[in-house]
């Protein structure tokens, strides 16, 4: 089975098939073996033996290794996993502004802004109402608001965009 393991900054490929462990070039003979009634794994790589702890994170591949006394998180995920992931990370960034939207549906009922106005993170741009209550919704990003794209009074529905900015 192929990994993709991140530590820090760096990225290691290891393929794993019970007995030896390829990481980049290099082909080491493994041999696992658990402390009976403890956390404790050991690890044989080639002649060296390592002691290590795993605590599992909720967030699936990621782990906080004790490894002979050192510290270190990691992730390690397999092939499909880690490809999807960088996809779905690289599709989520957003250059530049990030426009306000409706995070559910409902009336607005002030604009705080105009068209060529500066906003900075934490913002007041809008009030809507939803569900009774009113809601400002605020700047994400810093950014020169583009447009408006609504009006108070205006009914809207969820992940409309209400302010745009560049």
């Amino acid at each position: 089975m192929k990994y993709i393991v991140d530590i820090g900054d760096e990225r290691l490929e290891v393929e794993f098939d019970g007995e030896t462990a390829r990481i980049g070039n290099a082909v080491h003979a493994v041999h696992l073996a658990d402390v009976e009634g403890t956390p404790v794994h050991l690890v044989a790589i080639g002649n060296r033996v390592h002691r290590v702890v795993a605590r599992r994170h909720p967030e699936r591949g990621r782990y906080t290794l004790r490894l002979d006394g050192w510290r270190v998180e990691a992730e390690a995920l397999d092939e499909r996993t880690r490809a999807i992931r960088d996809l779905t990370a690289k599709q989520a960034t957003h250059a530049g502004p990030v426009p306000v939207t409706a995070p559910m549906p409902g009336m607005i009922v002030k604009v705080h802004v105009r068209p060529g106005d500066t906003v900075t993170p934490g913002q007041g741009v809008i009030s809507m109402e939803a569900m009774k209550m009113e809601n400002e919704l605020r700047a994400t990003t810093a950014g020169t608001v583009k447009g408006v794209l609504v009006q108070p009074g205006q009914a809207v529905e969820r992940g409309t965009v209400l302010v745009e900015l560049i």
